[in-house]
């Protein structure tokens, strides 16, 4: 089958490569739909963190947010999977570490990542993944939402995390697809939503999802913010992040810069905040399967472009999709 692979940084390529067979408790998954992401982009560049530590190793078969159909099904696996619509978990844990026996595998020191770490991702034709990480989709959630379960799950974490009711107002800083998503979901809590950018074609385009409050760092007005959902990768708005929350507010923190960032833990002390970092959507996809499936938070404004695997290495690289609009995700059939 074809599979898109990273051979090194800035090296990568369509290949042909033996299709996965489903080993016991395993599932063989035919990929509908692949999202591109902040992740697969520091992958082609050798700039991801784990590609540093020597825990991710070239090469890489990326996509980790994906959707599908069962066509197989290993030992040990219900067969009632067969044929059924699915998006899968990226964080796979080890089942046995204290992490995972109280429900936090997705902070499995051994965990696996699929396409990220130790296990062959989704742009491909075809997927092997343990049938325990797959989750259901509804009728009413598509392949294309499938597709955005993943980082759905990342934004409604962040959400959860900013402890939002109606009425509180919150900063969501950087607008790409996590920033967006959490807006929206953001929005579904009842909170007034407000949006910092820096690029204006950037903030015009969340201005069309409905999202009134727009700003530049310049422009941001001087107004009592009970949480800031921190999404950008600028190392500098993690400390800004602190100065804009109200005391006694939160401060969520779910985008990473490629840098360092400094945070003065005084200034989070003397305001009584809180501050709390999200890895992983694993403890909130059924939750997202829900909100996309009765229509409360839909995201496919935020898909792009839809393109071939012939198209994702210019893509990873900075090309944009010459049919692209100025929404932020780009999303992949590795099938025609």
């Amino acid at each position: 089958m074809r599979a898109f692979v990273l051979h090194g940084p800035g090296r990568a390529g369509v290949v042909e490569v033996e299709p996965p067979v489903a080993g016991p408790g395993e599932a063989v998954v035919d990929v509908a739909r692949v999202g591109v992401c902040g992740t697969d982009v520091e992958l082609y560049s050798g700039e991801l963190q784990y590609l540093r530590d020597g825990r991710s190793r070239f090469p890489v078969r990326p996509g980790h947010e994906w959707s599908g159909r069962v066509a197989a099904v290993g030992a040990g696996v219900d067969p009632g999977w067969l044929g059924r619509r699915v998006m899968g978990d990226t964080m796979l844990g080890c089942r046995a570490c204290r992490r995972c026996r109280v429900g936090r595998q997705h902070l499995c020191e051994d965990r696996e990542e699929v396409g990220i770490l130790g296990r062959a991702g989704a742009l491909a034709a075809r997927l092997a993944v343990p049938a325990r990480s797959l989750h259901p989709l509804p009728e009413t959630v598509d392949d294309a939402l499938g597709a955005l379960v993943e980082p759905g799950g990342n934004a409604l974490r962040a959400v959860r995390a900013a402890r939002l009711g109606p009425g509180d107002r919150v900063l969501v800083t950087g607008p790409g697809t996590i920033g967006l998503l959490a807006a929206m979901f953001a929005r579904r809590a009842g909170a007034e939503v407000h949006v910092l950018g820096r690029d204006p074609a950037t903030l015009e385009f969340a201005a069309s999802l409905g999202f009134a409050h727009c700003w530049t760092a310049e422009s941001l007005p001087s107004v009592p913010y009970e949480a800031v959902i921190d999404a950008s990768n600028a190392e500098s708005l993690p400390a800004r992040a602190v100065e804009w929350v109200e005391p006694g507010g939160t401060v969520v923190y779910i985008g990473l810069a490629g840098t360092p960032s400094l945070l003065d833990t005084r200034a989070l002390a003397l305001k009584d905040a809180t501050a709390v970092g999200i890895l992983s959507a694993s403890p909130a996809l059924a939750a997202t399967i829900t909100a996309y499936a009765d229509g409360s938070v839909d995201p496919r404004p935020l898909i792009a472009a839809t393109i071939g695997l012939d198209e994702v290495a210019p893509t990873l690289a900075g090309t944009r999709p010459p049919t692209a609009t100025k929404a932020p995700k780009i999303h992949v059939t590795p099938t025609p």
